[in-house]
């Protein structure tokens, strides 16, 4: 039975088998029965590796007060989601992602994206880097090259040709400002699937 544990691009906490590249949290989330009670805890949303120095995260459980683990398809997904790189296991991450932000250190960054997250905000389509998520027809679409890649839970579907025109844009301004910059993380930015996208 799949957990509550699954991050959309959104920062919805959905139910679904794939597990996705990249882990998070964002605090205690759940009760004694792991049920998902509140969107979040703490203003420090974090992304991590799936693997870090023996401890692998895999679906997993919810133990009763500890923090609950998060699953995202991608750090694309993560970072429009709200989160950010962890300090610990992503360390060089980290560091370049403050710099690129010009966040003095994690309580300004996590300060700032808490108050861009889930905030749809205008810009110019093109002007926006790979790695940017924004919505089309009500459904979160990944900015990448030429195209946009509609999401879903198990990777990306339906290529859209990039056009011309103002956009709602779902990643916060914070953490675009880094992917135009030229970030990129030791996580997969971008699931590979999207270099073949099922058709439909």
């Amino acid at each position: 039975m799949p957990l509550q544990n699954r991050v959309t691009p959104l920062g919805e906490l959905i139910e679904t088998p794939e597990r996705g590249l990249v882990y998070g949290n964002r605090g205690c989330l759940h009760d004694q029965d792991g049920v998902i009670r509140r969107p979040w805890q703490v203003k420090r949303w974090i992304s991590c590796r799936l693997e870090f120095r023996g401890r692998h995260r895999a679906g997993g459980t919810m133990p009763p007060g500890r923090y609950t683990g998060l699953f995202f398809l991608d750090d694309a997904t993560a970072l429009a989601a709200g989160h950010r790189p962890c300090a610990e296991c992503r360390n060089a991450d980290y560091r370049s992602f403050l710099a690129l932000t010009g966040a003095a250190g994690a309580d300004e960054l996590d300060s700032r994206l808490h108050a861009e997250r889930g905030r749809l905000h205008e810009r110019e389509l093109k002007e926006l880097p790979d790695g940017a998520f924004v919505v089309r027809d009500g459904e979160p679409c990944l900015v990448l090259g030429s195209e946009l890649l509609r999401w879903t839970p198990g990777g990306y579907t339906e290529r859209r040709t990039r056009f011309s025109g103002r956009v709602d844009v779902v990643t916060p301004p914070t953490s675009v400002q880094a992917l135009a910059s030229g970030w990129s993380g030791s996580v997969p930015l971008v699931h590979p699937q999207a270099a073949c996208p099922a058709a439909n």
